[in-house]
């Protein structure tokens, strides 16, 4: 454990557990050992960034399988030093062509209910595929060797993942594919014990020897036969038949149609780092605008997580979320004023909302950002707080997600979030994978801008983040979390950026979270004025909160709904690499 020692710039509840990771050549962070370790190796093997970060996010979804999955999503970021641009890859499906608003409402009551009715194309396979593509240098068998080998040989089971599955196990229960990947002997595995995912590891050695059918006609050819290998092929056809069984609503020309985006990613300046996120097809826009609503406040000046700071910065989550709630939706279904919400002189406006005495007791209405639109309009979408009345309900989704990043000797940088567990839908038959589950994130409300609609993407709460200094990457980072992710990765980034601090005692803060919008998992619990903060948060900051109009529910310290941060940073001026790890779950860093 780290001396402890006082720092001017910040009061130390307590040192950190664990060391900041450093080195030279290459640095990877991700939600579990295994997975950045098989990240590392490639790196030693000489891949870049991206092939190790795809290689870390592939053997996530076989050691965290209950919360992220090789069929479900992977939005990525990507940085590369021989261009010097920020590209993301969407990595999220789109609904059935047979999906509605009118279909939920006719069968289901207007529910989405859990299961292959809320089932999307499965994109990660996908994603992880074209990021080695475009930007990789290796192929699909180099970076799935070490995963194969964990679901085919087996890996110790972890406690968080038990302890999830012990929690769940009604869910998986009602299931018989899931019961019996995840309740051998009708029980979750105990930490320690085993775990083996044979079906899976079968399904990614199917799409290796579709590759390796093709290594003769040279590496790009090779990629894309191990690409149609899962969306045209027999991975293809026992996913459809699967849904056939269960009256799913996935089709044929749903897979075959399906294709990631590689776009620019949109970025906002905060202080001088550039800082980038997906596009509006997820809830990446929503860090932005948040560190735009932030960056005139001298927040260093308030002292980390005193009343003024913590209050500054929950205000300002609040109204961004209520923006994220009226505007952001898939780009291609709705018209979305990116550009207005992302702009100096809306953050300008906006930031009038903030009261510094009082807290919004209630979701705050949308502002307008068409006003400063390159391209004026205007769309129909979302619910201010003048609509909406209280649906308490969970906090959060168990079913979460995890995220990975790599930084290399060379300057590229990879970021990822990829996500869908076992709680949504189950697996499927022989296949040992979900279809993914990420309907979940839509409405059955023709007027939300994330409404169920065929060909839609649902908006996506995992989102991966990239930032730059002087054109160069200087951090990549994530974490799990839902609707707590945009607020985790905020206080991470200003814990370095405002306070000073190295990037593991960054990560192990002390957290806080907002609940004052709708959640983006159906049936979107709204809790107005909820708050949650860690226990080790002063307790007159607490009172004070509270009598500024939030109502508080504590979190234990160090509790894993605050998420699971990993981070790589560069630093220029010593020339290293530096990686941290959240303790509150599974998260390691390495380097070398």
């Amino acid at each position: 454990m780290a001396k402890d020692r006082v720092n001017s710039k910040y009061e130390r509840a307590r040192p950190s557990y664990r060391p900041t990771v450093q080195g030279q050549r290459g640095m990877v962070s991700s939600g579990h050992s295994l997975a950045t370790l098989a990240g590392l190796r490639i790196l030693e093997r000489g891949g870049n960034a991206i092939d190790a970060g795809v290689a870390a996010g592939i053997c996530l979804g076989v050691m965290q399988t209950d919360m992220v999955n090789f069929g479900g999503v992977a939005p990525i970021l990507v940085y590369q030093a021989g261009t010097r641009k920020v590209k993301s890859i969407s990595g999220l499906g789109r609904w059935p062509k047979l999906a509605s608003v009118d279909y939920f409402r006719k069968h289901h009551n207007g529910e989405i209910p859990p299961g292959v009715h809320r089932s999307i194309v499965p994109a990660a396979p996908d994603a992880w595929i074209l990021a080695l593509r475009r930007f990789g240098t290796m192929t699909f068998e180099d970076v799935s060797r070490d995963a194969i080998d964990y679901a085919e040989n087996g890996f110790p089971m972890h406690s968080f993942m038990s302890n999830n599955l012990k929690e769940e196990i009604d869910t998986l229960r009602q299931w018989p594919t899931s019961a019996k990947v995840f309740l051998p002997n009708g029980r979750p595995p105990e930490p320690g014990e085993v775990f083996y995912q044979r079906d899976l590891a079968e399904t990614l050695k199917c799409m290796v020897r579709a590759e390796r059918r093709q290594r003769f006609s040279g590496r790009d050819a090779a990629l894309q036969a191990c690409r149609d290998e899962f969306y045209k092929g027999e991975i293809a056809q026992a996913l459809l038949d699967f849904q056939k069984k269960h009256d799913g609503l996935l089709r044929r020309e749903d897979l075959t149609g399906y294709r990631s985006e590689v776009e620019d990613a949109p970025g906002v300046s905060y202080r001088g780092t550039d800082v980038y996120a997906c596009g509006p097809w997820c809830q990446g826009p929503t860090l932005l605008l948040t560190l735009n609503l932030l960056e005139t406040f001298d927040l260093k000046a308030m002292g980390h997580n005193s009343l003024e700071y913590v209050h500054t910065l929950v205000e300002a989550l609040k109204l961004a979320f209520a923006d994220r709630e009226r505007f952001i939706g898939d780009p291609r279904y709705v018209k979305v004023p990116l550009a207005g919400l992302l702009s100096r002189a809306y953050a300008k406006v906006r930031r009038g909302d903030i009261d510094p005495a009082r807290a919004w007791s209630e979701m705050p209405p949308a502002g307008d950002p068409w006003r400063f639109d390159t391209a004026p309009g205007r769309a129909a979408g979302g619910r201010g707080g003048e609509r909406l009345s209280a649906s308490p309900g969970p906090t959060g989704n168990r079913w979460d997600t995890s995220y990975a990043c790599a930084m290399d000797r060379w300057g590229n940088a990879f970021s990822a979030t990829p996500s869908d567990g076992a709680g949504n839908t189950p697996i499927v038959e022989g296949l040992g994978i979900v279809c993914s589950g990420r309907g979940s994130q839509s409405w059955v409300d023709p007027d939300h801008p994330s409404s169920v609609e065929g060909g839609k993407r649902p908006r996506l709460t995992p989102n991966p983040a990239l930032a730059l200094r002087d054109g160069k990457p200087y951090l990549a980072w994530g974490t799990p979390g839902g609707d707590v992710q945009i607020q985790s990765m905020v206080q991470f980034f200003l814990n370095i950026v405002e306070f000073g601090m190295d990037p593991q005692e960054a990560v192990e803060a002390a957290r806080f979270a907002t609940y004052n919008y709708p959640g983006s998992f159906y049936p979107h619990a709204y809790n107005p004025g909820l708050l949650r903060m860690e226990r080790r948060i002063d307790a007159a900051v607490q009172q004070a909160l509270v009598e500024r109009g939030n109502r508080l529910e504590p979190w234990e310290d160090f509790s894993w709904k605050g998420g699971g941060v990993c981070g790589t940073l560069y630093d220029a001026d010593k020339g290293i690499l530096q990686g941290a790890a959240d303790p509150r779950r599974e998260c390691y860093a390495m380097g070398w």
